[in-house]
């Protein structure tokens, strides 16, 4: 059995409300909405939606971050930008993790994301988790004057999260990486963070191997596969976290598309990235997951074919009760 994580993001509101040694959670990728046949959200009624998976008792929020509509992607995510939006979310509700599902560092300084993050940190009562990626989309290095950096966003995004670190971590830090620049300790980033250091997530793989994310961040979020291929991916995500942190607790998460289907007896059915089925399905697949060893599995609702605020009355009904999150104290 694994040990709690680090003493201090394991105090962490946000982290120990989305993670747990052998308990799963339940979360959303933002935009609450339905929207299947178009790639981009109308974000009605967004601050009740968010603050009713708050009070339901859901254990993130996850914003994605897209700087640019890329007809050839499909959609815009959530469309806000991801940090302005948690800090909207982080006054709109009490108790549910804020995280970035995830923050492109790649393409932003990471002067100003460790600024951001621990700003909605502080002002959350510590429930923000960075999830971090590299990015996926080659038109959008040109846009900010890197294409050059594309093919090697893997070393970007290791020198990106290095400097979002000891920013965010250190006090007048010294160092510093050659794309983003040199802290010369002369001057420091405030606020820090509310437990000392921000919980990162890295999202997908980000160009780099098992063990690397697993010295180098808290937990890993990876995209839908079947069954079969999730427990394998788990079972080797918690070897490559035993070889570089011993027994210490590093979470799995899942992010897919998924579609609650009306007819609660309904079987699961494939979708892109996803599943469509109706609860009781669903119930048994998240068992399954949970034995395997997930710890969170983050709902996309663009495919579904019902209103968000249907689906969110009958998960938090039937299905959330028997993965129920963490406690967090409100503010």
């Amino acid at each position: 059995m694994m040990l709690d994580s680090s003493p201090r993001i394991g105090a962490h509101p946000g982290f120990a409300r989305a993670f747990a040694p052998g308990r799963l959670t339940l979360g959303f990728i933002l935009p609450l909405e339905a929207y299947p046949s178009s790639p981009a959200p109308l974000m009605e009624h967004h601050a009740e939606l968010t603050r009713m998976a708050d009070e339901l008792g859901f254990a993130t929020l996850w914003a994605r971050d897209v700087p640019a509509y890329d007809p050839s992607f499909g959609d815009v995510g959530q469309m806000f930008d991801p940090f302005t939006y948690l800090g909207f979310l982080a006054a709109n509700t009490r108790r549910i993790g804020l995280a970035t599902g995830a923050a492109v560092i790649t393409l932003r300084h990471p002067v100003h994301v460790a600024k951001q993050a621990a700003s909605i940190d502080v002002m959350s009562g510590g429930r923000m988790l960075l999830g971090v990626a590299s990015g996926d989309r080659p038109s959008e290095y040109p846009l900010f004057n890197i294409p050059q950096d594309y093919e090697s966003r893997g070393d970007r995004f290791q020198e990106a999260l290095a400097s979002i670190r000891m920013a965010s971590e250190n006090s007048f830090p010294v160092g510093g990486s050659r794309r983003f620049g040199q802290f010369l300790g002369n001057l420091d980033v405030l606020p820090k963070p509310r437990e000392g250091r921000l919980p990162i997530v890295v999202v997908g793989r980000s160009r780099q191997d098992l063990d690397w994310i697993a010295r180098n961040a808290d937990a890993w979020l990876y995209y839908f596969v079947d069954a079969r291929r999730t427990e394998l991916i788990a079972a080797t995500w918690r070897q490559a976290a035993r070889d570089a942190c011993g027994e210490v607790f590093k979470p799995f998460a899942q992010g897919l598309f998924f579609d609650l289907l009306a007819d609660p007896d309904a079987p699961v059915q494939p979708i892109h990235s996803g599943m469509a089925a109706g609860r009781r399905a669903l119930i048994a697949y998240l068992e399954q997951l949970r034995h395997v060893g997930v710890n969170h599995v983050a709902f996309n609702l663009k495919a579904s074919r019902r209103p968000a605020r249907e689906v969110l009355q009958e998960l938090g009904e039937f299905v959330l009760p028997l993965f129920a999150s963490g406690p967090v104290k409100a503010q």
